[in-house]
């Protein structure tokens, strides 16, 4: 095994420019909470995320929301201009309003929240399978829920606000009755409230198959976002994205973001290094189920 792979030394190495693939000019990451104190996996600082934003701008990267990207890419009008990058935001943390909004303003961005409809509507603490621990603890305010309010103020700012579902389950694991129950219900509440059409949707825990993507097609979503460490061939309604956490200082995320990179994690290679653990964890991003799990 070479001592530079297992350091992460070589992948430091590839080209951060060139002309790669045209899916490779297009980026979509994915954050969760904003907060300087919540020492959950699942929140970036301030701080991290103005970085990591500048560093996108300083790489010539434009920023458009989500359904922009999934748009410009599949009719295939990035193609020789400026490379474009969406940021997005699962679960719907009412962070993402008072910590994010002013880092995105600050460098012109929008950007794109995906929703769990029924906590937003009554505004009780988010809680599921991976954040519930944090209930109870000096940490329960960072689970406060975006409002009506708070999205309609999104909104007018320029953001995207797109599905998370109604109440965040494994859509896999569901009938077609119920993960079409869990799609229709919140894309109707956030149109109803928005007065706006819902047009993306982020499958919970990443978790999906080709009979949920087919649901969401017929409930009327145009995109639909995946989380994973191997980054698939990009589909309309199977949209990979680079998952962002704590963990990423600004090596890591420049890492993570390196053209070269991305296409790497979109081949059989980057499956077989990581089973063969020949990428270290410092320079391999875990899946978004590993990072729950913390």
């Amino acid at each position: 095994m070479l001592p530079e792979l297992r350091s992460g030394r070589l992948l430091l190495l590839l080209p951060l420019s060139g002309s790669p693939a045209p899916v490779l000019e297009a980026l979509v990451l994915c954050y969760h909470a904003v907060s300087d104190d919540w020492p959950s996996p699942l929140a970036v600082t301030q701080t991290q995320l103005a970085r990591h934003l500048r560093l996108l701008q300083r790489r010539g990267y434009k920023f458009v929301t989500f359904s922009e990207l999934v748009n410009c890419v599949s009719r295939g009008a990035h193609e020789g201009k400026a490379r474009i990058a969406a940021v997005t935001f699962d679960d719907g943390y009412r962070s993402n309003l008072t910590r994010a909004l002013p880092v995105l303003r600050g460098v012109g961005a929008p950007a794109t929240v995906f929703v769990v409809t029924s906590f937003a509507g009554d505004g009780s603490p988010l809680r599921w399978e991976g954040i519930s621990q944090w209930l109870g603890t000096t940490y329960e305010r960072e689970l406060e829920p975006l409002s009506p309010d708070d999205l309609r103020e999104l909104v007018a700012a320029g953001w995207e606000i797109g599905s998370h579902t109604a109440t965040h389950p494994r859509l896999s694991r569901l009938d077609d009755a119920a993960v079409r129950e869990e799609l229709c219900a919140s894309k109707q509440w956030l149109e109803e409230i928005l007065g706006v059409a819902c047009r993306s949707l982020a499958y919970p825990y990443g978790d999906w198959n080709e009979r949920v993507a087919a649901i969401a097609g017929q409930a009327g979503y145009e995109a639909a976002a995946l989380l994973s460490s191997h980054l698939s061939a990009p589909q309309q309604l199977a949209w990979p994205r680079i998952g962002i956490y704590r963990a990423d200082s600004a090596w890591r995320f420049a890492l993570k973001a390196n053209p070269a990179v991305v296409r790497l994690r979109s081949t059989d290679v980057w499956r077989y290094l990581r089973a063969a653990r020949a990428i270290s964890p410092a320079a391999t991003p875990p899946s978004d189920s590993e990072v729950r799990r913390r």
